[in-house]
């Protein structure tokens, strides 16, 4: 058997190789964490050199939990790095509880070093808070994308992947990790390198900082008709001032009784109830999310009044916008 010839390193200068330091949050998710520090175990592979080391720290030195329960050895605390090194924040659940004073208070002070910062998953909630990513363009998980946008208003909140902003990085989760090391391994040492792990790794389909990460609307109702994904497109982008069902109908070229069969045959619904339960899952999202009071979750959601909120979130949910709140903070206390 032929041996594979390696692929040709260029970027990075020869000499020591460039350190991630991953830093695991309490409950982070697993797979963005391994997707991205394999990438880099099969770069140095396919390289033949160890082009990149990484260490695992935590609040604390000793061990944290993954989202799936997983108990994982850290390396260290939370030390001193050098400033050629780059943070790896992992987030995960409940990522404003994981957002300790002393973590926050670290990442200021690495970054102020100038060091590069990205955050996984969740962990551009944390870099946020931090204050790391004013003024910056940043992408979170999409379900995380709601609270993210009421809290952090100095934040360009855009649907990539991944966003490379200056020395500030950050993934959406899942396998856009995989994305973003890619990026980075071909900045430091060629496309070649970074197809080769990809290849290593069966991801036949690389994605760039303009590729979206959520399915397009067609795919996730399982509908392909243009004028029925354009209007859920407009409910989606007019959640805090809703639009009535006959300008919905007439921005497309329907009549209101159109737009209304249309809806009922593809979805099973009204448009009004379509629109409704899009305006209570991003309710949802903020009181589980968010330390917002419930009126304001429902201005932000365009109800006008908190009763008529309570009773539409009720007849959804089974339970009030209130008990949700007091289930989550039980949750926490756990």
């Amino acid at each position: 058997m032929q041996t594979p010839r390696k692929p040709a390193v260029s970027g990075v200068a020869a000499g020591q190789p460039k350190r991630f330091v991953f830093v695991l949050l309490d409950k982070f998710t697993l797979l963005c964490f391994s997707a991205a520090m394999e990438s880099l175990r099969i770069a140095n592979r396919m390289a033949g050199k160890e082009l990149y080391s990484w260490s695992v720290v935590g609040e604390g030195g000793e061990t944290v939990t993954c989202s799936a329960g997983t108990v994982f050895q850290l390396d260290s605390d939370l030390d001193d790095l050098q400033r050629d090194d780059t943070i790896m924040l992992c987030g995960g659940i409940d990522v404003q509880g994981a957002s300790t004073k002393k973590i926050l208070s670290w990442l200021r002070r690495e970054a102020r070093k100038g060091l590069m910062v990205g955050g996984l998953c969740t962990a551009s909630y944390t870099l946020a808070k931090a204050g790391l990513l004013d003024g910056k363009r940043a992408t979170i998980h999409w379900e995380n994308a709601d609270s993210f946008n009421e809290e952090f208003d100095e934040v360009e909140l855009a649907k990539s992947v991944f966003v490379i902003d200056g020395n500030r990085l950050s993934t959406a989760g899942g396998t856009s990790s995989i994305d973003l090391m890619l990026k980075l391994i071909a900045n430091d040492h060629g496309e070649d390198l970074a197809n080769a792990v990809a290849d290593q790794l069966i991801y036949s389909s690389i994605r760039t900082d303009q590729d979206t990460q959520r399915l397009s609307i067609p795919t996730r109702i399982g509908v392909r008709h243009p004028k029925l994904s354009m209007v859920i497109q407009m409910m989606e982008a007019n959640i805090e001032e809703p639009i009535s069902p006959s300008i919905l109908a007439q921005d497309v070229g329907m009549s209101t009784r159109q737009l209304e069969r249309l809806f009922r045959r593809y979805l099973n619904r009204s448009p009004k109830r379509y629109y409704m339960e899009l305006r209570l899952q991003k309710a949802r999202n903020l009181l589980m999310q968010t330390d917002m009071s419930v009126i304001n979750v429902a201005l932000a959601c365009g109800f006008a009044s908190p009763s008529h909120f309570s009773k539409c979130y009720r007849a959804h949910y089974d339970t009030t916008p209130y008990r949700e709140r007091g289930s989550k903070a039980a949750a926490f206390k756990a």
